[in-house]
């Protein structure tokens, strides 16, 4: 009976023996995670939504190179349109301590008290796509995107020369324009360039109405205007999704989109160069031309974070250099504050182009 009490001991101090050395030379789980993720920067990135190819696309970006291969792990939130739900993000952000905040606003104001509980916690918040307005520019590290007043005064200018060259009066152009979300800022600058083109040439801007940069709302849109307007020969349409919502309306309403304007035809002009439809119908010529935004931003956010990593200092602004495309050779270079833009002319397949772009 002896002997039996003293080998269940035995056994029992063999296996305290062998669960601490458990303890000593495997870490738990939860350890293990650390042990994997505590290299990794980790990214909270808001995007304000869906609403387009273009935001697609540019989320895409961000995925693909915001990845643990790359060194990233990479918090994504979508803000389904609603600043309230992106102002929520950047607060869970601030929570989880990420170490960057990207940002791709719905609007550019009201960010001032959520940026400020960023800029507390020391986190860099680096803004993409659309702008902020706030009182203090310390309160975000950087923006990169687009210079959406140059995307709509190159795409004013187009017109301008090719009306010239085409020898078309500048009173008879009628034009409407189906603008972005109101308040973002590719409609403030889209619609400005425009506008200021319009008094400066002579033109009738007759209309502008918001199709909130989707197809659908494009199409009832342009549905609406079509019923008010018999003159409209011109239609500058923020988007490609609106661009293609505003010709299925011009096509069901019995009318032809093209850009001979002197047989009847509207002429639609449009921006991003994304959408592989819009991209077809240019060579189609139902869309006339299409000013260039880029939405590839994830190497370029990366090169930022990249910088700061290092200790440097990024640049406050960085725009993205862009084109404008058409398959009509009337208009080959445009001069837009002092700048000479060469008009691509497309002439292949649009999908050839699309690595053209993680180039630039």
């Amino acid at each position: 009976m002896i002997r039996k009490s003293v080998i269940i001991i035995i056994i029992a101090l063999l296996c305290l023996m062998a669960v601490r050395c458990r303890m000593v030379f495997l870490p738990n789980q939860e350890e293990l995670i650390a042990e994997e993720t505590k290299e990794l920067i980790v990214v909270g990135f808001s995007q304000l939504g869906a609403e387009s190819d273009w935001r697609s696309a540019n989320t895409e970006s961000m995925r693909s190179t915001f990845t643990e291969e790359n060194g990233y792990q990479l918090i994504f939130e979508d803000g389904q349109q609603k600043q309230s739900n992106q102002i929520m993000a950047i607060r869970t952000f601030i929570q989880q301590d990420v170490d960057y905040i990207v940002l791709a606003p719905v609007t550019e104001t009201g960010w001032d008290t959520v940026l400020q509980e960023a800029k507390d916690a020391e986190i860099p918040v680096i803004i993409v796509d659309r702008m902020v307005n706030v009182s203090d520019d310390s309160l975000f590290t950087c923006w990169v995107g687009s210079d959406f007043e140059l995307e709509g005064k190159k795409a004013a200018e187009w017109l301008n020369q090719y009306t010239i060259k085409k020898g078309i009066d500048p009173a008879s152009l009628h034009i409407v324009n189906i603008q972005g979300t109101i308040g973002a800022s590719a409609q403030i600058g889209r619609t400005k360039g425009l506008a200021d083109a319009a008094r400066t040439n002579g033109w009738d801007l007759m209309a502008e109405a918001t199709g909130d940069f989707t197809q659908a709302k494009g199409k009832e849109v342009m549905e609406s205007l079509l019923k008010q307007y018999h003159n409209i020969n011109v239609v500058y349409c923020e988007n490609d999704n609106e661009a293609l919502g505003a010709i299925k309306a011009i096509e069901a309403a019995g009318k032809k989109a093209g850009s001979d304007i002197a047989r009847g035809e509207i002429m639609v002009i449009s921006f991003d160069g994304v959408n592989q439809e819009a991209l077809g119908y240019v060579l189609d010529d139902k869309i006339t031309c299409i000013a260039e935004c880029n939405p590839l931003h994830g190497p370029r956010v990366r090169a930022v974070i990249e910088l700061l990593e290092e200790g440097k200092t990024p640049d406050k602004f960085s725009y993205v250099n862009e084109k404008i495309f058409s398959a009509d050779e009337t208009v080959t270079t445009l001069e837009v504050d002092g700048i000479t833009c060469e008009v691509t002319i497309l002439k292949e397949n649009p999908s050839d182009r699309q690595e053209d772009r993680k180039e630039q």
